[in-house]
């Protein structure tokens, strides 16, 4: 992909702040260009950023000063940008999911091989210090040899703090669509990919009531199944029992846990990239808490972009577009497996990305 990597920027949402933190001054890469539906808001963004240029979609994707185009559409038009910018020749990293269907997350990957480029997606949280500590740990034999494992998101649903949280509810919206993608890339860098799914959902309530902003007291239909739950079964015969919810008020069990022969560790939330990562041995009185042992300290959003330049074909990208496919993959299908009542398997598998060594701030920023 080259030394002085360009970036050019879809999408000007609140996310788009926290990669342009993490991207902009970077010496291992360079933002040449930005652009959003709503050309004032690029014209906003590229006033603030010197030598950066505000552009149309279209002129961007086309873009000689472009090598990777970071796009950070809503998630119904992940699949249209990347093909755009694919069909222009350039690499894409997206934020999650992949894009809004399988089919057209599928066609993704299929165009980028044929066009001999790049394609990376969100979550990066999972690089972070948190799950890979975990992963280190698992790998170095802390639990023995891994039995079965838990993951639980429970919330009492976004519409408390979000102003217009319609989507959550509609197609493509929902805790497991939402959440997951942390959720479950977190567990094939412990676990390994999953190979089957049975899944059960419900939706209980059939409107939700906004508690803020300007609509607040509006109430919005809900439109999709508002509790997942399901099991995988990894390739190697671990089992994972998996809630997300928007139908709770809180949990207290661990964002994840991971139980083997010798002992139970306890994962910090993949929402974020770092976190107490803690190990009860079989016999011991107490939970210890293990030290930053694996991913980048300090991490933020974009640091599976940097990732993803820094392979350069030397290595397969850690936030890969592979990994995100099978992890919709995976949550379509568990959502298949509730509306039909029976367990699927997988079409899509991934290799576990390569696990990432302790990397001090100074030398990733």
């Amino acid at each position: 992909m080259g030394d002085a990597h360009r970036i050019g920027v879809i999408g000007l949402g609140v996310i788009s702040r926290a990669y342009l933190d993490t991207l902009v001054g970077h010496s291992a890469v360079r933002v040449t260009a930005v652009a959003d539906l709503d050309a004032s808001r690029s014209a906003a963004v590229a006033a603030e950023l010197p030598g950066v240029r505000a552009l149309s979609v279209e002129e961007l994707l086309s873009s000689p000063d472009v090598d990777t185009v970071l796009n950070l559409t809503v998630p119904a038009a992940h699949a249209e940008i990347a093909l755009g910018a694919i069909g222009h020749g350039k690499h894409v990293y997206g934020e999650k999911p992949l894009a809004a269907q399988l089919t057209d997350a599928r066609a993704v990957l299929e165009a980028a091989a044929k066009a001999a480029v790049g394609v990376g997606c969100a979550p990066d949280t999972v690089l972070g210090t948190g799950v890979q500590t975990a992963r280190a740990a698992v790998e170095a034999g802390a639990v023995g040899r891994p039995l079965f494992a838990s993951a639980v998101m429970v919330t009492p649903g976004h519409e408390r703090w979000h102003p217009h949280p319609d989507f959550y509810y509609q197609d493509g919206g929902g805790p497991l669509l939402d959440m997951g993608p942390y959720y479950l890339s977190s567990l094939v860098h412990l676990l390994g990919p999953v190979r089957a799914v049975i899944g059960a959902s419900s939706r209980l309530r059939t409107e939700r009531v906004i508690g803020s902003g300007p609509r607040a007291g509006e109430r919005i239909p809900v439109e999709v199944d508002s509790h997942v739950s399901g099991v995988l079964e990894h390739e190697g015969g671990v089992l994972t029992t998996i809630t997300t919810s928007f139908d709770g008020v809180a949990a207290t069990a661990a964002p994840i846990e991971v139980h083997g022969e010798t002992g139970t560790l306890t994962v910090p939330d993949p929402n974020h990239f770092d976190g107490e990562v803690r190990l009860l041995e079989l016999g011991a009185d107490q939970w210890r808490t293990l030290p930053p042992s694996a991913g980048y300290v300090g991490a933020a959003r974009g640091v599976g972009l940097l990732d993803f330049a820094a392979a350069d074909g030397h290595r397969a990208p850690r936030a890969s577009g592979e990994l995100a496919l099978h992890v919709l993959e995976t949550m379509t299908a568990l959502l298949r497996s509730s509306a039909e009542g029976r367990r699927i398997e997988l079409s899509t598998s991934v290799e576990r990305p390569a696990p990432v060594p302790l990397t001090p701030s100074e030398e990733w920023r």
